[in-house]
């Protein structure tokens, strides 16, 4: 797993970039060529780009937005919420992490919902082992957020990861314990909580790749890219 690993530190090294850029004024087209750059400069090739027809590097949402946002001229202004989620691939293997902050000062609310989502995914990822479930981190994530009260989206979910950006088994964020394919030494895993403020049901927009809140209400988006190593269990793409 070492290529992997390899491609996690270039997209966790890609996320410190964007955090660094993020700020009242700019436009999700700039923090694409932050991230472009970056993977660029590490030796690495983004896995987004050019993936299934998507026109950039990165997935920028903003607000509602949930997940695949493109990269345009919008600007982001102070209290808007902002999910970046980064690929890339190195020696033929692909790491896959998304993260959600806040532009300028953001309500109470928006930060809650941020908390939540972080610690949902903390929560699946506490649950990966060999011989576990995927059902295991289904149920923990579905039980953290909705406990709190939050739309758990249904429709996306998160998935196997390798060699191709997307690989079975899919790894949904509601479920049963003790469901699932099982978990085994030498896989690796794209978890990625999506919780919502209201409702869980989703739209896409009409360019074909935004995918929003039914409801309008504000959406955010963590995820990591997990293997279950000889070792024991490493998140490859969480930073330094």
């Amino acid at each position: 797993m070492a290529c992997m690993r390899d491609a996690g530190e270039v997209v966790a090294r890609a996320k410190a970039k964007l955090k660094e850029a993020i700020r009242p004024g700019v436009t999700t087209a700039e923090l694409d060529a932050v991230a472009e750059q970056e993977i660029g400069r590490l030796g690495a090739i983004p896995s987004f780009k050019g993936l299934y027809g998507f026109p950039a590097t990165i997935c920028t949402s903003l607000n509602n937005e949930i997940v695949h946002g493109i990269p345009s001229e919008r600007v982001a202004v102070e209290g808007d919420i902002l999910s970046l989620d980064v690929g890339a691939i190195v020696g033929g293997f692909h790491s896959d992490s998304a993260f959600t902050v806040g532009v300028g000062e953001i309500s109470e609310e928006a930060q809650r919902l941020i908390d939540a989502t972080r610690e949902s995914l903390r929560r699946g990822i506490a649950q990966v082992r060999e011989g576990a479930r995927v059902g295991d981190i289904s149920a923990a994530v579905q039980s953290y957020a909705e406990g709190l009260g939050y739309g758990v989206v249904r429709q996306y979910v998160g998935h196997g990861i390798g060699r191709s950006l997307h690989e079975d088994p899919q790894v949904p964020n509601t479920g049963d314990p003790g469901r699932g394919p099982r978990l085994r030494t030498g896989m690796a895993l794209a978890i990625e909580p999506m919780l919502n403020i209201g409702d869980w049901d989703t739209r896409r927009l009409d360019d074909g790749w935004t995918v929003v809140t039914a409801d309008g209400s504000l959406s955010a988006h963590f995820e990591d890219t997990v293997g279950i190593t000889d070792e024991g269990v490493e998140v490859f793409s969480a930073p330094e």
